[in-house]
């Protein structure tokens, strides 16, 4: 059983632990205390078995979001359970159903991506050689009324993506 929560400082060892198994440029412990201690931040953990299995932070900018990191334990304990969607169901309930969102991913990402897509985001462009780590480009994803109609209509600057 996966219960959602408030992230704490207490999780950063286990964060920093799910975080550098999950990216080849890993946040630093400092990036999730900024992040946690900012008034407009949401960050959750995912616990199950008395451990931290997941978290995602997002935070207000202006008036939209930037879901800024999710991550899942690798297997066999985290992915491909349903605990990213537990995750994103909650922050979604966090900020609103309406609240608009927006994203970075590696198109190679195709796991993170079919995610993102199931709850309504749309890729909406891309930012050239975004990962310092690999050159790759970044694909911006939006969630929006208009994102969830299928629709980039309410999206700035945005443009058709093909994967």
């Amino acid at each position: 059983m996966i219960q959602v929560r408030d992230l704490a400082f207490a999780d950063l060892p286990q964060i920093l632990g799910i975080e550098r198994d999950s990216f080849p440029s890993p946040w630093s412990a400092g990036m999730f205390i900024l992040e946690m201690n900012r008034a407009g931040s949401v960050c959750l953990a995912a616990e199950g078995s008395g451990s931290l299995v997941g978290y995602v932070v997002c935070s207000k900018l202006d008036e939209d979001w930037h879901l800024m990191n999710i991550a899942v334990q690798p297997q066999p304990s985290g992915r491909r359970v349903g605990v990213g969607e537990q995750l994103m169901v909650e922050l979604l309930s966090t900020v609103g159903p309406d609240a608009r969102i927006t994203l970075e991913v590696r198109p190679s990402n195709s796991a993170a991506i079919t995610l993102y897509e199931k709850f309504g985001f749309l890729a909406a462009g891309r930012r050239t050689r975004y990962y310092a780590d690999s050159g790759e480009d970044a694909l911006i994803m939006w969630r929006t009324p208009a994102t969830l109609r299928g629709s980039l209509d309410d999206v700035p600057n945005a443009q058709e993506q093909n994967r």
